[in-house]
């Protein structure tokens, strides 16, 4: 699975969106956060190195995550947790805890969250449809029903960029997209199910 993904990270790059466990030189990056729980095999990558992430290890700036079949990893940087289902890529591309930064989900599915009194932090996550940026909520962002990939707001709101349109999502509302390059949608409320679905999707609830 990881070795599709650098190719993949040329294609988005193109597009508009908005010490140590295991022995990695301390010089490489900074310690961000830790994995809180994992199931199944997750991996984490730094530059050429690479070793399989337990609960309790160490998540570095610019690590590289990838989960496996039936896999879940549940990421605590900071104050802000991210989870990540099944077959999920994602690169931590840049994180200053109190911040914000850069991720960039190359497939997959994740949820953003972070306490809702917490302050806001100036975070993008960029993918192949489009840029969500991001000011301190909860979301999820992924495949969903019949839509290629959505984004659903809990709390709080998140602008999404793709297609050359940009759409606010405010809580309780999603978007979807019909395939990279297409507009989102017009946000729509999701109805509970719905929403169970996808956040059961990447092990919440």
């Amino acid at each position: 699975m990881r070795h599709g993904y650098f190719a993949r990270r040329a294609f988005i790059g193109g597009v508009l969106l908005v010490g140590l466990a295991g022995g990695f030189p301390a010089a490489q990056a900074a310690v961000i956060g830790k994995a809180q729980r994992i199931r199944g095999n997750v991996r984490r990558r730094q530059g050429e190195e690479e070793e399989r992430l337990a609960a309790g290890g160490a998540v570095l700036d610019r690590d590289y995550v990838a989960t496996g079949i039936n896999s879940f990893a549940d990421l605590a940087l900071s104050e802000t947790r991210i989870l990540l289902g099944p077959q999920t890529e994602l690169l931590i591309d840049r994180f200053i805890a109190g911040k914000g930064g850069t991720l960039e989900l190359g497939v997959g599915r994740m949820v953003f969250e972070r306490p809702e009194g917490a302050p806001k932090i100036d975070l993008a996550v960029r993918t192949a449809f489009g840029m969500i940026g991001v000011r301190g909520t909860k979301f999820f962002c992924g495949p969903s029903r019949s839509a290629a990939f959505a984004v659903f707001v809990e709390h709080g709101a998140v602008t999404v960029q793709g297609g050359g349109v940009e759409r606010t999502v405010s809580a309780g509302e999603g978007v979807d997209f019909e395939r990279p390059g297409a507009p989102a949608s017009a946000p729509t409320r999701w109805g509970q199910a719905r929403i169970r679905e996808a956040y059961a999707s990447v092990g919440s609830r």
